[in-house]
């Protein structure tokens, strides 16, 4: 494989002439494949697969020999990605991985609920030789032993629904980003009322809030949080937070203005729809058929039927 992003080398065009049949590839799997792998192959199942998805930044480094393969279980399939390269490239291991993880973004695209067993071979015939660099992904890294511990197990959640709010009261500065992200898509927002305003109170105090991250942590709760009453719930935070009422009001104005906005463009909205209802009326009287009224203005036929009625 060369990494001459111009053109394909003879050695490429050679390669993949020779593994896009059938025949050539599984005797290919045959011998190279290692035996644990092998085993689940089907070898005779082969169907050469589409690399037209892989990303740009890839496709200068990459053959495209794919091969689908089903499981000997029949419960599924495999892909062989078999890859050729006649330079030695000290980061194959990790390019091959991309693409291997390009082929089972695929495979859920197609709609499959879980990913492919994705075998990346690499073929090697160059003048250095043995081949010099490791196959393994993880040695790319400074610290090898930290990534596998890291790649090769769970990844770190941090799942903030089973967070009791006590002890979400002592993350400080995150405190009240992981409260309200916590309670504001379950519990009506004058539910976490004393909750909430116990946490300002010492958020405020110590320093961990500022009044613009009051402010915005305030328009969220009431943009994406939900409740009988908005008002109420800001006039109660209010009650509590004396010193801070001004921000609070802020965000009580913010909601009016938002409502009167709202109630304008409902207006206005109401007062199209009875121009357009008294135009296609009398179009009607003057005896323009129904498809040339609704085309004209928008109605529906159910509209029609109300002005006829």
């Amino acid at each position: 494989m060369s990494e001459n992003t111009s053109a394909t080398t003879p050695h490429d065009a050679f390669f993949r002439s020779v593994m896009s049949q059938p025949e050539a590839a599984r005797d290919f799997l045959t011998f190279h494949l290692p035996e644990e792998l092998r085993a689940v192959c089907d070898l005779d199942t082969l169907q050469l697969a589409s690399g037209s998805f892989i990303t740009d930044d890839l496709k200068p480094f990459f053959s495209d020999i794919l091969w689908s393969v089903q499981t000997t279980g029949g419960a599924g399939y495999v892909f062989a990605l078999i890859e050729h390269q006649s330079k030695p490239d000290r980061h194959i291991a990790f390019r091959m991985l991309r693409y291997s993880i390009a082929v089972m973004q695929r495979h859920l695209e197609a709609g499959h609920r879980t990913l492919p067993l994705v075998i990346p071979l690499l073929f090697y015939a160059g003048r250095r030789s043995p081949y010099p660099y490791s196959t393994n992904w993880l040695d790319d890294f400074d610290k090898p032993e930290l990534a596998a511990a890291l790649y090769g197990g769970d990844f770190p959640l941090v799942d903030i629904t089973v967070v009791p709010d006590g002890e979400i009261r002592q993350h400080r500065r995150v405190a009240l980003l992981e409260f309200l992200h916590k309670n504001i898509i379950c519990r009506d927002l004058m539910e976490m009322a004393d909750g909430l305003s116990e946490l300002l109170v010492s958020q405020l105090n110590s320093g961990y809030t500022t009044r613009s991250q009051l402010l915005a942590a305030l328009n969220y709760a009431v943009h994406a949080g939900d409740t009988g009453d908005y008002h109420l719930f800001i006039r109660t935070l209010a009650g509590r937070l004396p010193e801070h009422g001004e921000a609070l009001m802020t965000v009580a104005q913010r909601l009016r203005q938002e409502g009167h906005e709202e109630g304008r463009m409902e207006g206005r909205m109401e007062g199209e729809r009875e121009k357009a209802l008294q135009i296609a009326k009398n179009m009607l009287k003057c005896g323009m058929d129904r498809e040339s009224v609704m085309k004209m203005t928008g109605l529906s036929v159910e509209d029609l039927v109300d002005i006829l009625h």
